[in-house]
């Protein structure tokens, strides 16, 4: 029943009926009135529960990719992964960022599911340096989803359109992990920053 109510409500956000009331998603699913309540309580929770399954789905498909070992490397294929997702349906997805993200929103597990989601790309840290390499894994996480996050809102509100979601995002990644990285993995994530800035150092 819960899938249910969530798949009614990605219905009416892909319409562009981001003002549904919990009356329009029954109606929608095809359920009872109260049922959207009794199985997630307010509308917040609801796109809440959205952004989970946008979360869900990019740990599937990172579980079954084909992986560089090094941890860079293994980044950059997770954020080419979160903006597939996040493109594959961008009336939604919009429609859940603005949500999650608008002031009285109710807070959820947004930032933890993330986290985790950075954590499995991370894998075991190959290729970060040595002398860093347990903080970079206990911090990365949490940066590479702020980080992520950012991009995101920027692309929500129509400030980065979606031809550029992939190398900006990119960026904001290799911004994160270039301290991190051993010297050799510094190159590939200097020359996204120097594409994504459009300056490089003679």
């Amino acid at each position: 029943m819960r899938e249910r109510v969530l798949d009614a409500a990605e219905r009416l956000l892909g319409r562009g009926a981001a003002a549904f009331s919990m009356r329009d998603l029954a109606e929608e699913a095809g359920v009872s009135f109260a049922t959207p309540f009794n199985q997630f309580g307010s509308k917040a929770a609801i796109m809440l529960a959205l952004s989970a399954r946008r979360i869900d789905a990019m740990r599937q498909r990172l579980a079954t990719a084909a992986l560089p070992d090094d941890a860079g490397g293994r980044v950059l294929v997770a954020v080419d992964i979160a903006v597939e997702v996040m493109l594959g349906a961008p009336d939604v997805n919009r429609a859940v960022m603005a949500a999650i993200g608008s002031p009285g929103a109710e807070p959820g597990g947004v930032s933890s599911n993330s986290s985790a989601y950075w954590t499995e790309a991370l894998g075991a840290g190959a290729g970060l340096a040595a002398g860093t390499r347990l903080v970079a894994i206990a911090a990365l996480p949490d940066q590479l989803a702020v980080a992520f996050r950012g991009v995101l809102s920027f692309w929500t509100a129509g400030e980065i359109p979606a031809a550029e979601l992939t190398r900006r995002a990119r960026a904001a990644a290799a911004a994160v992990l270039l301290g991190f990285v051993e010297r050799d993995g510094r190159r590939e994530l200097l020359a996204l920053l120097e594409a994504a800035s459009g300056a490089s150092d003679p």
